[in-house]
């Protein structure tokens, strides 16, 4: 397992935390982000050099990989990530001593951002098919794959040729016991967590698109409540039933909804000493700079696969976040769309493309293959979206 050690299929890593306690004192969610990752770049400061150009290129299909150009589209215009790469401020994180692919992934990774930067017609990902699937051999030959699947197995593997953790630290036991933690507030607690966790896991890949979940258990007898911390490289999503079109924001309340665990799903309190009914909150305790948002379009139905075709309206841009996060005096969340992974026709019979706006010029582009073609801005949002890619806005930023 990647250095994440997200579980195969999950969608929300657990936490593997490390190391020591911080301040105590209460810090606002993207403050205490900011402070977080002024160690590492500061991962939360806009970019300012810019390639000499940045132009659309469309990437060859080697058969059935469809998928893997529609994230490569979307990661392409993911600024951030893009300037790491193309600048090569990448090679000095390569982590040769620990990553078992001892930076081929990251480097061919970078080589392909490089020729898909220049602007060429058409650009080959061959190279880069071969590093990804000797990381992830399920990524061998051309079968059709989910492209979020592969985004967060793609994360990963960059994420590993990337941590900056030494060896030495990579020995240590990734096990702890907070409960010297329990008298602190729940802001505290995940900032220390979120600490130890970066002593282990600590790459640009962490810095850009690594947040955080708060969970909150509360007894129904007792009132007693527990907190735990579950970091994700994105969120998944599901889509109310109700209608043919719903908001995004109706996605994220029914992911945020309270839910009761009762029966079988019920938990020991440690309190009551005994099994009780308890109720259930997810919020979100740090954003991350990019955040990704996966629409759980596919489900099983009767032993066969479904799609819901459900128009989901993203906000293009100030979509503000706030009222998700676990901290109450939190400062705002706003983030504008940049990138979006489409899936078109049947869970069995596919295909995906990529709408993405260029970080430069602001325009956007359809990216389908090797065919591009401009699109605009009211097309961006469709029936097929399948995988948002949002950023935080520079307003936010400056407010900080």
């Amino acid at each position: 397992m990647a250095a994440l050690s997200l579980a195969e299929n999950s969608r929300i890593a657990r936490f593997n935390l490390q190391n020591s306690l911080l301040s105590r004192q209460k810090i606002s969610l993207l403050s205490w982000t900011i402070l977080q990752h002024s160690r590492n770049d500061n991962a939360y400061s806009m970019p300012s050099a810019t390639p000499e150009v940045f132009a659309a290129s469309g990437l060859t299909n080697l058969g059935n990989t469809c998928f893997m150009n529609s994230i490569l589209q979307c990661l392409s215009h993911t600024r951030l990530l893009l300037e790491f790469c193309i600048n090569g401020d990448y090679k000095a994180d390569v982590n040769r001593a620990n990553s078992c692919m001892k930076g081929a992934l990251i480097s061919a990774y970078a080589k392909l951002m490089e020729s898909i930067s220049r602007g060429s017609e058409l650009v080959s990902p061959n190279e880069f098919k071969s590093q990804i699937a000797r990381f992830a051999n399920r990524f061998v030959g051309y079968s059709q794959h989910d492209a979020e699947e592969f985004l967060i197995y793609l994360l990963e593997g960059l994420h590993e040729d990337l941590n900056r953790t030494d060896r030495e630290t990579m020995k240590r036991s990734n096990s702890f016991d907070s409960s010297d933690l329990d008298h602190l507030s729940p802001s505290v607690q995940a900032l220390e967590l979120w600490n130890r966790y970066t002593e282990r896991e600590n790459s640009k890949i962490v810095d850009i698109f690594m947040g955080c979940v708060r969970s909150s258990l509360t007894c129904t007898n007792c009132g007693n409540t527990n907190h735990s911390f579950e970091p994700f490289l994105d969120l998944s999503l599901p889509i109310p039933l109700t209608s043919a079109q719903v908001d995004l924001e109706e996605c994220l309340k029914l992911f945020a909804l309270e839910e009761t665990l009762d029966g079988d799903e019920m938990p020991m309190c440690s309190v009551c000493n005994n099994r009780q009914k308890f109720k259930k909150t997810l919020k979100i305790q740090k954003f991350p700079q990019i955040l990704i948002l996966h629409l759980k379009r596919f489900r099983m139905d009767h032993d066969r696969w479904t799609k819901l075709s459900t128009f989901v309206n993203c906000p293009i841009a100030a979509f503000d976040l706030t009222k998700f996060s676990a901290d109450e005096n939190a400062a705002a969340a706003v983030y504008d769309l940049y990138a979006v992974s489409n899936h078109s026709g049947s869970p069995s019979s596919g295909h995906y493309t990529a709408t993405a706006k260029n970080p430069y010029t602001m325009e956007w582009n359809c990216f389908n293959d090797s065919r591009v073609s401009s699109i605009s801005r009211s097309r961006v949002c469709s029936a097929d979206a399948y995988i948002l890619f949002y950023e935080i806005s520079e307003t936010t930023c400056s407010r900080l």
